[in-house]
């Protein structure tokens, strides 16, 4: 019989716990957000896709209030300078020496330099 009383009072204290949780939830989620939780969300939605360090740096600015709409086309993670100068180095067919130079100064952002050699 003690077995059956403490299953019972086991159930008990999850019943009125889950009743007790369910009543508490509903009031924390009607709560408005801060101004600040809020630009979190907004920035989270806009920085959908982005990943790494552009992502970090999109974030940071976007909780500052900058506006970078614009500015992540404009300028290229490190990983994207890299895979745009290794496929202009492949289609100008570059190898050694020569290609190692030309990579170097494209990640440096001076691209137009070596062409005109």
């Amino acid at each position: 019989m003690s077995m059956s009383l403490r299953l019972l009072a086991v159930a008990a204290a999850f019943a009125f716990a889950g009743a007790s949780f369910a009543a508490t939830a509903p009031a924390k989620m009607a709560k408005p957000h801060t101004a600040q939780q809020q630009r979190m969300i907004d920035c989270n939605k806009q920085a959908t896709g982005k990943k790494g360090a552009e992502r970090k740096a999109f974030m940071s600015s976007c909780l500052k209030g900058s506006s970078m709409t614009a500015a992540p086309s404009a300028k290229k993670t490190q990983q994207e300078k890299m895979k745009s100068c290794n496929a202009e180095a492949r289609t100008k067919a570059l190898k050694g020496a020569e290609r190692k130079a030309f990579i170097s100064t494209c990640l440096k952002g001076d691209a137009a330099a070596p062409a005109a050699h």
